[in-house]
């Protein structure tokens, strides 16, 4: 029998996109415009074995659409498609329950790849985040998001432990089709320097600030390319200004 999906966003057009995506890989496909109607199709999630849902729709949003589906179905298998991805949104979508990101506009094989990886997950498993870093005034060295998932990828921090050099961070990437690879992240001396001129403190290499900008740059990378680094490489040459309050505050555990 062929596994069910729901598609709810509000836009028609990348409804019919996503169901010929899906439908062409034999899944049968269920629409609603709307997180109302979407949840009244989705009723106790019974009938269907994941959900694609928008996170920007006009009335109900995608994050308060997806705490009402899982309060319906505790294992229901959620994936978030959004224009806006970030880590904050991670974490309070994870928080909620939600299985992946995919991103919009999306190509029909990063589509199905969510798809078939948020299927192959285990059904109630656990979001995986930290609380104790949510209630948090100020930034400390979090370890916010332990595994965060977008376009059927999975980063995990298990890799950083083998770091040998203060100004490595390594992660294990997990792909569509559960291939783990390894990726290093280097930090350079350029945004160190630039921390250090504009706050008047010194963040070194070895400082967890900057193992949170090494995961922030492989999430962004993993959004935007949706595949892992051909080299298994990738550099933290810049660091955006706004990230500047957050360095003058960190704090290390």
């Amino acid at each position: 029998m062929s596994q069910r999906i729901l598609i709810i966003d509000d836009e028609a057009h990348v409804r019919q996109m996503m169901r010929l995506a899906l439908e062409t890989s034999g899944y049968q496909v269920g629409e609603a415009p709307d997180g109302s109607e979407g949840l009244k199709l989705y009723d106790d999630g019974s009938g269907w074995n994941a959900v694609v849902l928008d996170q920007r729709m006009p009335g109900m949003d995608g994050l308060e659409t997806l705490r009402r589906l899982r309060a319906a179905n505790p294992g229901a298998r959620i994936i978030m498609a959004t224009a806006y991805a970030s880590i904050e949104l991670a974490v309070d979508a994870m928080k909620l329950g939600a299985t992946d990101f995919v991103r919009k506009p999306m190509t029909p094989e990063a589509l199905r790849n969510a798809v078939a990886a948020a299927l192959a997950k285990k059904i109630g498993a656990p979001a995986v985040v930290e609380d104790s870093a949510a209630a948090m005034p100020e930034p400390k060295s979090p370890g916010t998001v332990k595994t965060i998932t977008l376009n059927g990828f999975s980063i995990l921090d298990e890799g950083e432990e083998k770091s040998k050099a203060p100004n490595e961070r390594r992660f294990v990437v997990v792909g569509p089709e559960g291939n783990r690879e390894e990726v290093l992240v280097l930090i350079d001396e350029e945004p160190v320097g630039y921390v250090e001129r504009m706050t008047r403190r010194r963040l070194p290499p070895e400082s967890s600030f900057w193992t949170e900008q090494a995961r922030d740059l492989l999430s962004d990378y993993l959004w935007s390319e949706g595949k892992i680094p051909p080299t298994g490489k990738l550099t933290v040459n810049d660091l955006n200004p706004d990230k500047l309050p957050i360095a003058e505050r960190w704090k290390e555990n």
